[in-house]
């Protein structure tokens, strides 16, 4: 402990001179990390030009349009037609993501078998296969010279829409793969294909088909339930608020009402999976394990089988056994975490506004996230069409670039008949294509330091509203009027260098972890163990030094607004402080947090549970509310995750009320000793918690 000043006031300089009834070192400030507040604001404005430049190049239609084989969208013919679906069969398509036949957009899928042989014996024939031949084709010639050109396919299968593309039109009646009740057909005069065949050959032709369906149908869920979504959050809303208020008032009876209640809610989940377990015992099928069914589109297969069931189970029952457990062991601390939260709110109380304040952080951060994605599509979509010739038969030139309007008078065409220059993908070879991937990189780079950013301006707001409160000698008197007002403009009037050098030590680390993760995807198949050991430990430790940097500046920020220093002074009076109270630490800041964890899965639980019963439709009184959903799980986990996010956002005042107050607390402590000369600005109700907490100790 650092020996005591004979003068309390040199430690905060003479705040009279700014306000004559404040005591505290609140106001005595100038601005801090300058240097870094320019290079944020460079980055910042390098962020908007490469912004700009991506929104110049890129073309999002090239993520929600299908590309013929010309690199053209399908924009007023919108739906993409395969010359030969049976191709795309081709591990090429694996490999290249690329279906090796000729590709063009269409009004409209053929719906009836014809030949090309077929059509041209008929004039309605030969108008109707020309809509899914090249355009300019001369219908008049034979069929050998249009197959050799290319100019059409050379039949056509009835087919329907799916994610914009015409895939064959398969039925399965008993276990046979049928298209239009054929199992087979003639193909070109003299061959006989099976649909089988193109079954396997529409799967390839869209290497994310059953995943487009998954997301369809999600889709289809959320625009039959979004308002009943709505609805449930904003009751998840509600139930936060007033819980928040009722703490407040009541907040030693609400923390013991709130621990009841969650360990009753999770027994309610164990005896529910219970059930549903036992109704299951002795029914064909449910005796199957989740590895024997493999990973389904249909996830209510899942529920219909006893190992899910006994797993949810399990999971709760550790759940329930590590939460007794904590609340046995910590019994004597709870009443000094709830003293602690007691004080917390009456702080909440007297600057009230702090509860709407997350809705700003909530709002910037929609902000930067949108910008960021918004960027990342146009940059991505800013490349030029990158062609590659196109062969079934083995060919030197095969996957090669070429210029689809020089191909056909290159030597390839006769070296490799019957090879094309297909559409590939999207590249380039200039020098922004070149940079591009640096661009990406700048893009998510900044996107976590501003998102850190934000966060850390929401900290230092509320930690300076509620310093204010704490270092306020006549409460409430001395309380400055609009303290979260005051506090924010001091944060961005000081402190903005602070702050973003905070958020740029997070943003570098968080970024490595991306790099690691990256390259431990590119190393998934390598047999070197030594490196992936080594990745393993490398992306451990960083994850854990990314909790620790958390950690440090959430509390370097606390010191930032109390004391107006920069950010190294900050986070170093911050850890030494920490460090010299550390029992207090694990008694009081800890324990609170966790009863305040525990507040989050009550309000989640209860929203949870009444979702649950709503779109499964056990609730008889609205039962013909309820939507027809394919999947009911998928409102229900967005009310959840929504509701955590809600409850997160009340709570999350509430635990930075608590860390500020318990920082004040301990610097009060070592800078006081609670004489007329040195008096403590701490209440007595909080006083009191420290002597219960002595008292506690010597127990």
């Amino acid at each position: 402990m650092e020996p005591e000043e004979k003068n309390p006031e040199s430690r905060y300089g003479d705040p009279r001179k700014f306000d004559p009834t404040f005591k505290g070192p609140i106001y005595n400030r100038g601005c801090t990390d300058i240097l870094c507040c320019i290079l944020f604001m460079l980055a910042l404005l390098g962020y908007f030009a490469v912004g700009i430049l991506a929104w110049s190049q890129g073309d999002p239609r090239k993520v929600i349009y299908p590309t013929d084989s010309k690199g053209q969208f399908c924009g007023q013919k919108p739906l993409l037609f395969y010359f030969n679906i049976l191709k795309c069969a081709s591990p090429l398509v694996l490999l290249e993501l690329q279906c090796p036949t000729t590709q063009i957009c269409v009004e409209r899928c053929p719906d009836k078998f014809m030949t090309l042989v077929k059509a041209l014996g008929n004039k309605d024939d030969r108008e109707y296969y020309k809509q899914f031949c090249k355009e300019g084709v001369d219908m008049t010639k034979g069929a050998p010279e249009i197959l050799k050109n290319g100019l059409c396919p050379s039949l056509l299968t009835p087919s329907k829409n799916f994610t914009r593309r015409c895939l064959p039109a398969l039925e399965s009646s008993k276990g046979v793969v049928t298209v239009g009740n054929k199992t087979t057909f003639t193909y070109d005069r003299d061959q006989s294909i099976n649909a089988t065949d193109l079954l396997e050959a529409s799967k390839k032709s869209n290497v994310v088909v059953e995943a487009r369906a998954v997301a369809m149908r999600i889709f289809e869920d959320y625009t039959q339930s979004w308002h009943w979504i709505l609805l449930g959050l904003v009751i998840a809303m509600l139930v936060s608020l007033i819980f928040v208020l009722l703490l407040r008032f009541l907040a030693g009876v609400m923390v013991w009402v709130m621990i009841f209640m969650v360990v009753l809610v999770i027994g309610y989940g164990i005896f529910h999976c219970y059930m549903q377990y036992a109704s299951l015992k002795g029914i064909a099928g449910s005796d199957v394990t989740i590895r024997d069914l493999g990973l389904l589109t249909d996830f209510s297969v899942y529920l219909q089988i006893q190992q899910t069931w006994l797993a949810f189970m399990i999971i709760l029952c550790i759940v329930e056994v590590v939460i007794i457990l904590l609340l046995i062991f910590l019994r004597k601390r709870l009443r000094i975490a709830i003293a602690l939260i007691k004080e917390a709110s009456k702080a909440i109380g007297h600057v009230m506004s702090s509860l709407f304040y997350p809705l700003l952080t909530f709002a910037l951060l929609s902000l930067v996230i949108a910008y960021w994605a918004i960027t990342a599509v146009f940059l991505s979509t800013s490349n030029e069409p990158v062609y590659k010739v196109s062969n079934t038969t083995e060919c030197m030139y095969s996957t090669n670039t070429c210029n689809p309007e020089t191909f056909n008078s290159s030597n390839i065409t006769t070296e490799c008949p019957g090879a094309e220059c297909l559409f590939a993908f999207y590249g380039g070879e200039t020098l922004y294509h070149k940079y591009l991937i640096l661009f990406q990189f700048y893009n998510l780079f900044l996107f976590f330091w501003c998102a850190n950013f934000v966060t850390a301006l929401g900290q230092v707001t509320l930690a300076g509203a509620f310093a204010s409160y704490y270092w306020a000698f006549k409460k409430p008197d001395d309380i400055p009027a609009f303290p979260i007002f005051n506090s924010l403009g001091r944060a961005l009037r000081y402190h903005t260098g602070s702050l973003a050098f905070g958020s740029l030590i997070l943003a570098i680390v968080q970024i490595i972890r991306v790099i690691l993760e990256y390259l431990d995807q590119k190393l998934k198949g390598a047999q070197n163990k030594c490196a992936k050991f080594l990745l393993s430990c490398l992306k451990c430790c960083f994850w854990c030094l990314e909790k620790f940097i958390k950690f440090l500046n959430r509390n370097a920020y606390i010191m930032v607004a109390i004391y107006g220093k920069n950010f190294c002074t900050s986070a170093k009076d911050a850890f030494f402080l920490l460090m010299r109270n550390i029992i207090r630490v694990a008694v009081l800041d800890k324990v609170t947090d966790f009863l305040l964890f525990l507040g989050k899965l009550l309000i989640v639980g209860i929203v949870g549970i009444c979702s649950f019963f709503f779109f499964t439709g056990k609730i008889k009184m609205v039962e013909v509310a309820a939507p027809s959903l394919n999947y009911y799980w998928v409102p229900i986990l967005t009310v959840v995750i929504g509701a955590y996010l809600i409850a997160h956002g009340f709570f999350s005042v509430y635990a930075m009320c608590v860390d500020t107050l318990f920082l004040c607390f301990c610097e009060d402590l070592e800078r006081n000793d609670g004489s007329s000369d040195k008096p403590f600005f701490m209440s007595p109700d909080l006083h009191q918690i420290l002597s219960t907490e002595k008292n506690e100790q010597k127990i």
